[in-house]
């Protein structure tokens, strides 16, 4: 079960998980076009990366591995394995024009936002 931090109503809800999985340093941010997440994970590639949308529950998973070589810590802070969260979005956006991008140790996932429609009234 995870644990859920609740903001208040049209404003982000994060889901992170009870168990040792870690959740990077991450910004969520809206601009008038698009919702961006942005996640600080340093020494990944493209192909470690999972990111799911289900309705407006966006998860984004990794794992980060560490080098294998004997040593002894004196400080140790980066964390390394398998990480996960899950961002629940504040508007409804356009699942088939996501963008995501890795670049410079940032994960970058661009959500367009979805606009209202207009409805035509037929005559019959």
């Amino acid at each position: 079960m995870g644990l859920d931090v609740l903001m208040p109503a049209n404003t982000l809800s994060w889901h992170v998980p009870s168990n040792p999985i870690w959740r990077p340093p991450t910004d969520v941010f809206e601009t008038e076009e698009a919702v961006i997440v942005r996640v600080e994970v340093a020494g990944m590639r493209e192909q470690d990366f999972t990111i799911a949308l289900e309705e407006r529950l966006l998860t984004i998973r990794g794992n980060r591995t560490d080098i294998l070589e004997r040593r002894a810590y004196h400080q140790m802070e980066i964390r390394f394995g398998e990480f996960g969260m899950q961002i629940e979005l504040p508007v409804a956006v356009v699942a088939d024009q996501i963008q995501a991008a890795y670049q410079d140790g940032f994960l970058k996932v661009i959500l367009p936002k979805a606009r209202p429609r207009n409805i035509k009234i037929v005559e019959r």
